[in-house]
């Protein structure tokens, strides 16, 4: 008799519609608790030059209440670090940062089962003081496809139990690169990314001339177990699960973002209060059956803490 897997106990939360906690961000916890952020890979150097911080901060999400914690991952393919001089060591800082999240989870000790999720993205070098992408590094499209393949490989291999996909905005890579995770086996999660733009409408976070809705019917097409909307500001995440729900009809998940990034630092201004996350996230699972709650950038312990409330109602 085959032993139940953190995923399969997980599984069977969803079934019964109880609430699952995503961690809260990892990238932007990290520099809040002092971690230098890599000018041109962002966090993902953190995971070598201050594992002790990203343990502390995995360990401290799943003693806040999260269900899934994520791994320092999400600016770890060769797309990012080769670019920033770092492609020598993707293997390194990938299968460090699977370890890490795997050893906070034996370290927290609590009497849960807890996922650890391998978080995988399309990010590409973004422009210094910014946050939109630099076109002249988005690789030709088999060259992603090659290196999202090897990234999902690595994050397979070094153990996770699901791979989240994150951020995704850009079916020309979004496709490719949720294709490698599903070849892997393991359960794909995707969170569509979301800008809205001044005059008002919903666009995709990586192609802004691309409708959000768009982009969703095309990656909601590619595949996945369960799909929602993240790093993207909380003004758009009403609209943004209205729009996923009318083409998807399974499991549903949120976890937004709160303040500016500007390239390689997240500027922790007018971040929303754990009370109004709460507030809203109730509203979010009430209006649009969303079944997983968590936080990305700027969002951290505090606001993860809040919404384990809603675990009790």
């Amino acid at each position: 008799m085959n032993t139940p897997t953190p995923y399969d106990y997980l599984l069977k939360k969803l079934s019964a519609r109880r609430l699952l906690l995503l961690d809260g961000a990892t990238g932007t916890e990290l520099q809040r608790r002092g971690a230098r952020m890599h000018s041109e890979a962002w966090c993902a150097t953190a995971t070598l030059d201050h594992p002790d911080i990203l343990l502390a901060v995995h360990r401290d999400y799943i003693r806040a209440g999260a269900d899934i914690i994520t791994t320092n991952t999400f600016s770890t393919n060769r797309c990012m670090l080769e670019p920033a001089g770092l492609g020598a060591r993707v293997r390194e800082i990938n299968q460090a940062a699977v370890r890490i999240a795997l050893q906070a989870r034996e370290m927290a000790a609590v009497d849960r089962p807890v996922v650890v999720a391998g978080s995988m993205s399309h990010q590409v070098p973004v422009v210094a003081g910014q946050d939109f992408r630099n076109a002249e590094t988005i690789p030709a499209r088999e060259v992603a496809a090659a290196n999202f393949r090897e990234m999902a490989d690595l994050l397979a291999e070094s153990g996770v139990d699901m791979i989240l996909m994150e951020m995704m905005s850009d079916p020309d890579l979004a496709l490719p690169a949720i294709e490698a995770a599903l070849d892997t086996g393991l359960p794909v999660w995707v969170g569509l990314s979301a800008r809205i733009e001044e005059d008002g409408h919903l666009v995709a976070y990586h192609r802004r001339e691309m409708p959000f809705a768009e982009s969703v019917r095309q990656i909601v097409a590619a595949g996945g177990s369960v799909f929602g909307i993240m790093h993207s500001h909380i003004e758009a995440i009403a609209p943004g699960l209205e729009i996923i729900r009318s083409c998807w009809d399974g499991p549903l998940m949120a976890y937004p973002d709160s303040g500016t990034f500007c390239m390689p630092d997240w500027i922790f201004k007018d971040i929303i209060a754990p009370a109004d996350l709460l507030t809203i996230s109730r509203e979010w699972r009430k209006k649009y059956g969303v079944d997983i709650l968590g936080g990305c950038c700027g969002l951290g312990l505090e606001h993860i803490q809040a919404l384990a409330a809603l675990k009790t109602e």
